[in-house]
């Protein structure tokens, strides 16, 4: 990123195919929506091209990288009140929870090789509450510590560490009935 700011317009091309497809899938992952992830993944770049003036190590590029997707999810969902929870059982969320993860790239079947594992992995992950989800993707696609998901997320280190251990204990508990 320093390059970039610092007039190198080639280090972005390496910046974006580092990061593009993890920061993709933590937009979908939250989402559903293809087109969604598309436009908000868009939109993080954008903001990468406008910070670039202005950058300042202050962590991880990676870190601020999730930071800057975290915060355009949390815009979007602001300003799309009508939000669909996964907890009820509307039809509408069923097929959410379905669709989640379809199409998305990631097929932790063909690397497990277990389909029923990695189908009942990504049910679980869908069904978690947003907070717990993000923090759980924060980790899982951003590779961030739990300092680092509490300064993405805006919240003390203690609530990350909470949501992340609720996300890991509930799907725990969902794939045991698989074991």
């Amino acid at each position: 990123m320093l390059a970039y700011a610092g007039g190198r317009a080639d280090a972005f091309e390496r910046l974006y195919d580092r990061h593009s497809l993890r920061i993709w899938r933590y937009l979908f992952r939250n989402t559903g929506n293809h087109a969604l992830a598309d436009d908000l993944g868009q939109e993080v770049w954008f903001a990468v091209v406008d910070a670039a003036p202005g950058y300042r190590v202050k962590a991880r590029f990676s870190t601020w990288l999730f930071t800057l997707a975290h915060h355009k999810l949390v815009d979007h969902w602001r300003g799309h009140r009508k939000v669909q929870s996964l907890d009820d059982d509307s039809p509408e969320s069923r097929r959410l929870a379905e669709t989640l993860f379809a199409h998305s790239g990631f097929e932790p079947e063909r690397w497990q090789g277990r389909k029923e594992l990695a189908r009942a992995l990504l049910a679980a992950l869908a069904e978690l509450p947003a907070e717990q989800r993000a923090a759980f993707l924060l980790q899982a696609e951003g590779d961030l510590s739990v300092a680092d998901i509490a300064a993405a997320t805006g919240v003390p280190p203690e609530t990350a560490k909470t949501r992340l251990r609720y996300a890991r204990a509930k799907l725990r508990q969902a794939l045991e009935v698989l074991a």
